[in-house]
Parts: structure tokens; C-alpha cells; sequence
């Protein structure tokens, strides 16, 4: 079968699939998997990717997310290799651990986007040991199961910093305090039905997940990529990248931090990690841009103490309400500076 191009530009949804060679696990332990979520982390934050869902099983991976800079073959070839050689090196083996390129399908938005998050969402109940079980007993598994971003779907507390909740939960129409509850029920409710329509557009077309005129769209889009042709495509439920200056994005969190000197290090102080995290998703940095813009001097210890700031943040509810206000206010500034362009 012919090898197709990706299908890439700013603001798309992908359904993105890492598959085992020939099957094989890509995950031995815990720790593999818990490696594996810690560079999806930092490879999010690195390439400024709006993540909504992930799923690990034992030999491959789902990933469900937006590239508001249409840089899904960087992300990807970040997190493919970066796991490769981990786990090749931890396990002592060699040669290919995934089976080729990574799979991407652009995903049209609204209820094909909701239906499809439920699908992946259930792909730890949907194995053959599962399937024998009673409904009952796979929700409970489904609950239980940790190396997903359902968790944190079902129940606030057990959110991730690098998972976009928000947009999946509006699509199920329901008020915001009853948002976790209804997707939880729409979700609990795909594991005793079959949605046949979803499947058959997943089976549909080779590049992309949405109805007959979406799917057109994308083939048409590929077809001028073959042809070398470049043209822009209006797509709804897609939120453009604008990046903000670094001086106003540092200004926003000096002042958030009480005038803090972001160019000096404080003992005990999490303000130039919070700067540097803002920077990369606000003001679109590299790490090794933040690390000479902070006195930092290299991208590997801003990657060091952006995970810190990450793992401090689920244990001091003071610090992630520092985060999430600057982020607001960042947000804010960012929607208006694409809507005035």
C-alpha cells in the first residue's frame, strides 16, 4: 500500500497511534510506563501541542491532540525516539522497538471528537480477558486504570498539568459543575454499546476520522501536497497559535509573583520554573532560549526544573492556583491577539 503524506497545518486534531514492532510491548513495568508519561509531558510543553487524551496499553499508544503550530512530525519524532532509546538502553536490546511510522489521522470536530475520546478512553476494557467480565466489573476497571488521562476526566483531583480536559468536556453539553459527571456516564455507556457509526469512519479513509465531506476535504489537502501546492484551510473547533512577546509574558509573571527577580535564583522558590514553563506555551521559546533568556544557560536544566515544578505542583495547592492564575491571564491575552490579526 502506498505510503501517504501527513497532512499537516496549524490547528489540526489528530488521532495518533505508536505501535510495538511486530507486536511486541513497548511497556515492560511501571517504570517504563511512568518515563514514557514524564517525555509526553515535556514533549507537550516543548512543542506547544494541546493534548486532550492519551491511553497506554502494553504494545502500543493513543494519543488524541492538537498542534496549534502544525508540528505533529516533530512532537512525534521527539516522543518516538526519545522512548526508544530509554527503553533500549534500560532493557539492554537493540533495533527497532516501534513498528515504523507512527499512525496519524486527522480527527473532524464536535461529536466525532467526543465519540472518538470515548473510544480510546476504553481501550483498557476492550481486550479479550476484559470482554469476558460483566459490565459492572469492567467500569470498575475502567476506574482503576491508571495509565490514562481518563482519571482525570472522571474526578478533578485527579488532573494532569499537560492534559487539555476542557474542551472535551464542553462538548457534552452539560453545565460546567456537571461536566465530569455526564462524560463519565458517556463514556461508562460506550462499554455496553457498540458505536457503529464511529467505527465505520474510522475504517473510512486512511488519512482522517469525520463525515464524507470532512474526509473529501483532507484527501483534497493531501492531493496538494502531493502536487506541492500550498494552500490554508478554515477549520472549526480550532484555536490558532498566536505567540505573545517574552516581555509581556515575563511582565505577567513578575507581577503574579510579586515583583520577583526572574533572572536570579531563590532558594526554595519555584518563579523561574514558572516562567520558563510560561515562555515555552505562551511565547513559544525553546528550552535553550529560556535557559539564556533566565541565566539558566542550557535547555537541559530548564527540562530539569520544569519537571519539578510539575511534580510539586498536585502536592501544594497554593502553587497550582500561582500556575492556573497566570495561565488565565496569559490565555486571555493570547485570545485577544488573535482576534485583532
Amino acid at each position: 500500500m502506498a505510503r501517504l503524506l501527513r497532512v499537516e497545518y496549524p490547528g489540526a486534531i489528530y488521532h495518533v497511534t505508536l505501535r510495538g514492532n511486530a507486536r511486541q510491548a513497548i511497556f515492560l513495568d511501571r517504570r517504563d510506563r511512568e518515563k514514557f508519561v514524564e517525555r509526553l509531558a515535556d514533549s507537550v510543553a516543548l512543542y506547544g501541542i494541546r493534548l486532550y487524551l492519551f491511553t497506554l496499553m502494553p504494545n502500543h499508544v493513543h494519543l488524541l491532540c492538537e498542534t496549534p503550530k502544525g508540528n505533529l512530525s516533530r512532537f512525534m519524532h521527539q516522543l518516538q525516539t526519545g522512548h526508544s532509546v530509554y527503553f533500549n538502553l534500560r532493557h539492554g536490546r537493540t533495533g527497532h522497538l516501534v513498528q515504523g511510522r507512527y499512525g496519524s489521522k486527522v480527527v473532524e470536530g464536535e461529536s466525532y471528537l467526543l465519540r472518538l475520546s470515548r473510544y480510546l478512553h476504553l481501550n483498557p476494557v476492550y481486550t479479550r480477558k476484559m470482554r469476558r467480565q460483566s459490565v459492572r466489573e469492567r467500569i470498575e476497571a475502567l476506574r482503576r486504570y491508571p495509565w490514562s488521562s481518563c482519571p482525570g476526566y472522571l474526578e478533578r483531583k485527579r488532573v494532569v498539568d499537560f492534559v487539555d480536559y476542557g474542551p472535551m468536556l464542553a462538548l457534552v453539553g452539560a453545565k460546567r459543575r456537571a461536566q465530569r459527571r455526564e462524560y463519565c456516564r458517556f463514556v461508562e455507556a460506550g462499554i455496553a454499546e457498540t458505536d457503529q457509526e464511529l467505527a465505520e469512519a474510522m475504517k473510512a479513509s486512511r488519512l482522517s476520522v469525520g463525515s464524507e465531506a470532512f474526509r473529501r476535504r483532507i484527501w483534497d489537502m493531501h492531493i496538494d501536497l502531493l502536487k506541492k501546492h500550498k494552500r490554508r484551510e478554515d477549520v472549526a473547533f480550532r484555536r490558532m497559535e498566536k505567540r505573545l512577546p517574552v516581555e509581556e509574558v515575563l511582565a505577567v509573571v513578575t507581577e503574579e509573583l510579586g515583583g520577583q527577580d526572574l533572572s536570579r535564583r531563590r532558594k526554595g522558590s519555584f518563579g523561574r520554573a514558572i516562567a520558563a514553563r510560561m515562555l515555552c506555551t505562551y511565547g513559544g521559546l525553546s528550552q535553550r532560549e529560556i535557559g539564556a533568556r533566565l541565566n539558566w544557560g542550557t535547555g537541559a536544566a530548564v527540562s530539569l526544573q520544569t519537571k519539578k515544578l510539575r511534580t510539586a505542583m498536585p502536592e501544594d495547592r497554593e502553587l497550582q492556583k500561582q500556575v492556573e492564575s497566570i495561565e488565565r491571564r496569559l490565555r486571555k491575552r493570547q485570545e485577544h491577539a488573535g482576534s485583532i490579526t
